[in-house]
């Protein structure tokens, strides 16, 4: 098991000196202390002399960590037991590219690593993720047809048993995952829905976003049903409009309705049980939103003024800095142990924001050469311990990036002014074909989604990646690790 990280350098340097000599503490060029694992034996005590951020006070993220750069380059991937197949329902092709995936509330916390991947087709595929033998055969999947539309986003309910999938048809649907059956209906968008979040301090609620601009918020205990082929629809209890604004339209004397900026992420705080952060498509300009609040319902207001005001939003648009003009953001995840405080932000300009939160202030940026990010399909996820962050990538090399943000926090210049480097060392893996847009963690591996088709897990094996590095041409057929 691989555990996480967390105690600053300096408050355990004495256990070093103590340690046997299997192990190799060097200084890099930018002096960072990174550990060096001379065999598959020592493994246990390197993991066990790191296994502190789960016990790290959340409020110290800007002291300097030991870097975890070597872990993340030790993830591997088998090309028979690590693969999954998306399968098509149709007869004209043999896979539909994956959209979206999350695994399972269980799975983060080391449980049997469910995951729910989300198809192009309207199908959704729970796949057990569980590290097996090379040739054993794939655990029996659970497939559901909720949708005949694409589908942008699927999220586990708290107790793991209910799915919410937020779909091109202009609706979000609720499964059941026991029984496989469509359970609920959700209504109001007007056009695709683009990503839903579940209230983690109440049930019953969940939020949605869509590329109309809107934020609808339901509450599965409201009756406001209504009979669509059987299946029970509800409406909104909150709905949000120009959430984002809108787009300016020149149009002379004829009378042009502008067009809305859509919503491209959501997520809930953990700290906050009626907050909420979105990012739109048109800035990098995160929203803060107190669902509690009442709406403007002045008859004259201007369609073009939202429904609701945020509480606070970002005070600069960070994406101003590196560009002509505004880009969008693609996807958020937001911090927790070492990078507690903190949200991760990926723009359609190809960059890594960071934002503080909860003032939502940018704090710096990081970027990759290879990194490839103009499509809204491209997701962000962070790991389970807080420690990492994976991102897709629109490259048709087909690469997956893994951060190490343990230091994402420390002390920057102020922001748009040149830092002394990257704070957050960078790995990148290569192993399926087309864009890679969904990815997520569970606990000790990462799935990545490609257009090929194909589900990929990551897993750490520093023997395995030590045969690799040793005999690439021999483990090529085998196995695929970091480039």
């Amino acid at each position: 098991m691989l555990p996480t990280f967390g105690r600053a350098y300096t408050s355990t340097h004495h256990n070093f000196q103590h340690q046997k000599p299997r192990l190799m503490v060097a200084e890099s060029s930018n002096d960072a202390i990174d550990v060096v694992v001379k065999r598959r034996g020592c493994r246990r005590t390197v993991f066990r002399m790191l296994d502190l951020a789960s016990i790290s006070y959340p409020a110290e993220p800007h002291r300097m960590l030991l870097p975890s750069r070597n872990i993340l380059q030790s993830f591997v991937s088998s090309h028979t037991s690590d693969v999954f197949k998306c399968h098509s329902r149709t007869e004209d092709s043999f896979v539909s590219p994956p959209y979206a995936c999350a695994y399972s509330n269980e799975a983060k916390r080391g449980g049997v690593p469910l995951l729910a991947v989300a198809t192009e087709q309207g199908s959704i595929h729970i796949l057990d993720a569980t590290k097996r033998k090379e040739w054993d055969c794939e655990p029996a999947r659970v497939t559901l047809e909720p949708h005949d539309n694409g589908i942008f986003d699927v999220k586990w309910n708290a107790d793991d048993t209910l799915l919410a999938t937020a779909s091109g048809d202009k609706s979000t649907r609720i499964s059941s995952v026991e029984t496989q059956q469509l359970l609920s209906i959700l209504d109001g968008h007007t056009s695709t829905v683009k990503c839903v979040a579940w209230d983690p301090a109440h049930r019953d609620l969940l939020t949605t976003g869509g590329r109309d601009g809107m934020l609808c918020l339901y509450d599965l205990r409201v009756n406001n049903l209504s009979d669509q082929d059987e299946i029970p629809a509800r409406s909104a209890v909150i709905t949000i409009t120009a959430a984002h604004g809108q787009d300016k339209v020149s149009g002379g004397r004829q009378k042009i309705r502008p067009l809305p900026r859509g919503i491209t992420n959501i997520l809930y705080p953990d700290d906050r049980p009626h907050g909420l952060v979105s990012s739109g498509s048109f800035d990098g300009i995160l929203h803060y939103w107190d669902l509690r609040l009442p709406s403007n319902n002045s008859s004259k207001r201007s369609p073009k003024k939202p429904s609701h005001n945020p509480l606070f939003s970002s005070i600069m648009d960070p994406t101003i800095c590196h560009g002509a003009r505004s880009r969008g953001i693609t996807s958020m995840s937001q911090g927790s142990g070492p990078s507690a405080g903190l949200l991760f932000a990926l723009g359609a300009d190809s960059r890594l924001y960071i934002y503080s939160y909860p003032t939502l202030t940018p704090l710096r940026t990081e970027s990759h050469p290879n990194l490839q990010t103009n499509s809204f399909y491209v997701r962000l996820a962070t790991s389970p311990c807080g420690r990492w962050l994976a991102s897709g990538s629109t490259s048709r090399a087909g690469s997956l990036f893994l951060f190490d943000i343990s230091n994402a926090g420390r002390v920057a210049p102020s922001y748009g002014k040149r830092a002394d480097g990257p704070i957050s060392p960078t790995v990148r893996f290569r192993g399926q074909s087309g864009e890679i847009g969904a990815v997520d963690w569970a606990k000790d591996m990462v799935a990545s989604c490609a257009d090929d088709g194909t589900v990929r897990i990551w897993r750490p094996d520093l023997e395995v990646y030590q045969n690799c590095i040793s005999n690439s041409e021999e483990q090529k057929w085998d196995w695929f690790w970091s480039t």
